[in-house]
């Protein structure tokens, strides 16, 4: 691969990871602690420096809910639901969230600061042994991007 071809990935990884972080609405200095870095770094993931080591993108992508793929290109990847946090977070989706959330009225999709929001302030009212294994992962994704 060529230093331009290495430089055209990068910024394209690059423009990935700024639009998923701003998507979800997680500021860069929260992005950059959840991975374990420091905000610098995190910059220069977002212009697509190539001196970033692999360790910090991998991190990076995996706070944000994404995964680096490798392998034979394909039109689409295949990530476990588990790994991630949908842009879109239907209420009907998601029995525990819809419950507590009620008081938003008549809003069927959250943002992920939103559920967040939501699960932490109503926390103590959580029926944990309804949750679902899709609503637990999604819990426990939202608590390591936002906590």
């Amino acid at each position: 691969m060529t230093t331009e071809a290495l430089q055209r990935h990068a910024r394209e990884l690059a423009q990935v990871l700024r639009q998923r972080r701003k998507a979800l609405g997680v500021t860069v200095q929260n992005a950059a602690a959840a991975a374990g870095m420091s905000r610098d770094t995190w910059y220069r993931m977002e212009r697509g420096e190539l001196t970033v080591t692999i360790a910090a993108w991998f991190n990076a992508l995996a706070v944000l809910g994404l995964r680096f793929g490798v392998g034979l290109d394909k039109p689409e990847t295949e990530a476990a639901a588990s790994d991630t946090i949908p842009l879109a977070i239907a209420l009907a989706e998601y029995p525990q969230l819809a419950a507590l959330a009620w008081p938003m009225g008549e809003k069927t999709v959250l943002t992920p600061r939103e559920a967040f929001d939501v699960y932490a302030r109503n926390e103590r009212h959580l029926n944990v042994a309804a949750l679902t294994p899709r609503e637990k992962a999604l819990i426990d994704n939202l608590r390591t991007l936002f906590a």
